[in-house]
């Protein structure tokens, strides 16, 4: 495991848990309004040990009782399967977080019960979603397998969405909604800058654009909701 941070409590990464966040190396997108850039492009060369984060584990099950797992991308991870599951093997639950492109390891993870709660963001859009990652080009099937791979497993997962003045609009909004209609939870969350972009240029919107969006999505997916204002 590929591990760039490690942050000992949050109360805010896990919903209704007391968790600690683990941060992975490495994505396949380059999204530019990514708060993570570090971790992203792998600029940084600090590592944090794998060794240190179970030592915590056991020291804190008093304290704690989730981990999220984000990144990056985690199932970039090679041994991300064992990592989880060691995991859960100390009676955690765990937090998945995840930009949907790898929907068989997705599934197996599911399968095997690796993951309690899974968060997959959904970036824009289909007509925009290549812009919005960042690439010249890009296959929109693994994330509609992973989408429908999610809606199918009865875990408990959300979509969320960071909404950029860059490159949302309201239309986009609108056929963003019709693409995940009727989903149990999804949150729209403003763009903050971070100050680690990869694009730092990019910027959020209003909150009375936020909330326009909000009204416009709720049309198809009616329990959208507003995270971060």
């Amino acid at each position: 495991m590929i591990i760039k941070g490690f942050q000992k409590l949050t109360l805010l990464d896990y919903p209704g848990r007391t968790a600690c966040t683990v941060f992975t190396g490495g994505c396949n997108f380059r999204c530019p309004f990514c708060h993570n850039a570090l971790l992203v492009t792998e600029q940084d060369n600090d590592f944090y040990p794998e060794e240190a984060v179970f030592e915590h584990l056991k020291l804190r099950k008093n304290v704690l009782d989730g981990v999220a797992v984000t990144g990056g991308e985690p199932l970039l991870q090679k041994d991300i399967e064992r990592f989880l599951y060691e995991i859960k093997e100390l009676g955690y639950a765990v937090k998945l977080d995840t930009n949907g492109s790898f929907p068989e390891k997705l599934k197996g993870i599911l399968e095997i019960g690796l993951a309690d709660y899974v968060a997959m963001d959904i970036k824009n859009c289909p007509q925009k979603y290549a812009e919005t990652i960042g690439l010249k080009s890009f296959d929109l099937a693994p994330v509609q397998e992973s989408i429908n791979i999610l809606k199918e497993s009865g875990v408990d997962y959300e979509f969320r969405t960071t909404v950029t003045a860059d490159f949302h609009t309201l239309e986009d909004m609108k056929e963003l909604s019709l693409w995940i209609k009727d989903t149990p939870k999804y949150f729209l969350q403003n763009f903050v800058d971070s100050g680690q972009l990869i694009d730092k240029s990019c910027k959020g919107v209003s909150k009375a654009t936020m909330n326009e969006y909000l009204e416009a999505v709720r049309v198809n997916v009616p329990n959208a909701q507003i995270r971060g204002l």
